[in-house]
Formats: C-alpha cells, structure tokens, sequence
C-alpha cells in the first residue's frame, strides 16, 4: 500500500512538471508570436498649412494600411532654418529608424544631419536641384521620396493665363531661400516663353512680410501667381485679402489653397502624395529596401479646380468653356 503511494506520488509529480513545461513553452510561442515591433520615425516640418498637413496624414494611413506599428515624434520648425537642423540633428541623436522630411528644407536638414538614417521626404519640388538625391530614377544614398511638381502643372496654369486673363503681368511672390520657389519660379519662366506675358516678381524672407508684398503688386500687375512656396502659402490669407480687395486673380499651386480661397489651381491632392510616401517608407522598414534603389516618384493625377465664390471676390466672370476642362468648390 505504501509503495503504491509512493508510486502514484512520483506519476502526479512527473505529471505536473510535464504540464508546467509545457505551459511555460506554450507562453513563450504565445509571447513570440505576438510580438509586433514598434518602428520610431522622426516627422520634421517646415512649417503648418493645410497641404502639408494633408501629406502627413496621407503618410500615417499608408503606414497603418501596411500593417505597421508605429510611433511618431513631430516637430515642426515654423519657418526657423536654425531649428530646423537642430530638429533633424535630435533625430538622429534619438536614433530614429527612419525620418520622414516633409518640405524641401525639413529634408535639406535631415540629409545634412545624417547620411544612414533613411530619409523619406514628400512636398520636395525639385528633389535633384536640391542636391538630396542623384537622379529621380536612381536616387543614391540614403534618400527618396515623392515630389509635389507634376511635369504639366505650371505650364497648363501659364496656357491658363495667356489664354483668360486680361493682361500680361503676373505677380509672384515667394521666398528666395527656398531652392523649390526658385526652381518654380525658373519653372514660369520658360512657360512664358513665345507669349507675351511677363513676371512682376517680389520676395520675401519671413511670413509676416506676405501682405506687404501684396500690397506692394497692386496696380502693378493684372493677376497673382503663388507657387508651392512655403513661406508665402503658410500666410496666403493675407494674399488672398488684397486680390479680393483689389479684383486681382489669384491662381496657386495646390487645390488646399483653392479650397482656402485661391481662385484657380493645376494640382493634385497633397495626401496622395503622402501616400505615396508612406508606402516608400513601409518598404524600407518592412520589406528591408534601401532608399538609393526606390525612384522618385510624381503625383499621379493632376485637375484643374476653380472657386466660384473666389471668382465673384475677386471679379472674375465664370466662362462656360471651363465647365469641360475644370472641377469646381466654392
């Protein structure tokens, strides 16, 4: 009787530790298998406005849609070029698994402070001028991203003018260091080549020197261009006010500014392109791409949108042939 205790006894224990290791290995698969890592990217931004806002968010959905985790740190640099190199320079400090650079000079500074770190940029209006990759076919190093030039936008808003709008000067107004504004305004340039049109240029260094600049175009030109510039787009109010006040068409370079009150813009949604974006960075983080073999890449669709209510302000009649080639919001 006792033996057969001692029997039974040894087979419980046996037992339990057969169990206990099983259930200890059975955790440890649970534990492995549901592990997801958490990527740490560093967000760096120019300054606030509704188009590069709408790329950041275009940006986090494609991310989420891929399926990845993911913690962001955004700083913005609210037009301060000293801040915006000691943004990026904190990033790579942190050791951040990858940077995405939303503006020219957010990605000027993040490729100045770190040639390892993948750098994804979008909202970059001539990526090669900029000196932040090679070529848009095979960018090098550890760059690439999407540029917010369409190859026809610019040329179809100076056919726009000539053929429209009474007058041949257009006033531009935009900030000389940013490389993207000058590359636009070098952009208009050739467009006007063989019309008769000709640029009024102003420029300006900060946000606060906008309205003066306005002001400064009235009675001197017959409308108002502002490109992608993002010194002058991060306070349009104040441009939009004077052409209101002034009956001056304003056309812009991104339909956000339209929606703002913009009268006419060639452009493109700035989520798609940060989109776009997004899914170049799931790449390199999940699938283990390297930014030198991702091409650059343009927006994919291009519109022409016209605000009626803009028109009335600014006294512009509506002409019937647009209704075939525009989309409209007021």
């Amino acid at each position: 009787m006792k033996k057969r205790m001692q029997r039974l006894a040894m087979l419980c224990s046996a037992s339990f530790l057969l169990l206990s290791g099983c259930g200890a290995k059975e955790t440890s698969e649970n534990k492995g298998g549901t592990e997801k890592k958490t990527y740490h990217i560093g967000v760096t931004q120019i300054v606030e406005h509704p188009s590069l806002d709408a790329a950041f968010k275009g940006f986090k959905q494609a991310l989420k849609d891929k399926g990845l985790s993911v913690s962001y740190d955004v700083q913005i640099a609210q037009g301060d070029m000293n801040n915006n190199q000691t943004i990026a320079n904190n990033f790579v400090s942190e050791g951040v698994d990858l940077i995405f650079a939303n503006s020219t000079p957010s990605a000027q500074a993040a490729l100045n402070a770190t040639k390892e770190i993948p750098i994804v940029f979008t909202s970059v209006t001539d990526p090669v001028g900029a000196k932040l990759v090679q070529s848009m076919e095979k960018p090098g190093g550890n760059v690439t991203g999407t540029t917010d030039t369409h190859p026809d936008a610019i040329p179809k808003t100076v056919q726009f003018i000539d053929k429209y709008i009474n007058g041949n000067r257009i006033g531009m107004i935009y900030n000389a260091g940013e490389q993207n504004s000058v590359a636009q305004v070098d952009a208009v340039k050739k467009a006007i080549k063989g019309t008769d049109l000709q640029i009024v240029p102003v420029s300006v260094s900060t946000s606060a020197e906008v309205k003066q600049a306005a002001e400064s175009l009235v009675g001197k030109v017959d409308c108002i261009y502002i490109i992608t510039d993002n010194t002058v787009v991060s306070a349009l109010e104040s441009v939009i006010q004077v052409a209101d006040d002034h009956d001056i068409p304003l056309f812009v370079g991104e339909l956000d500014s339209v929606k703002r009150g913009g009268f006419a813009a060639y452009g493109f949604d700035y989520y798609d392109i940060g989109y776009q974006a997004g899914e170049m960075a799931a790449q390199i983080l999940k699938d283990g791409k390297k930014p030198a073999d991702l091409p650059v890449q343009y927006p994919k669709k291009l519109k022409l949108l016209i605000n009626k209510k803009a028109a009335k302000e600014m006294g512009i009649k509506l002409n019937p042939e647009w209704d075939s080639i525009a989309e409209y919001t007021e």
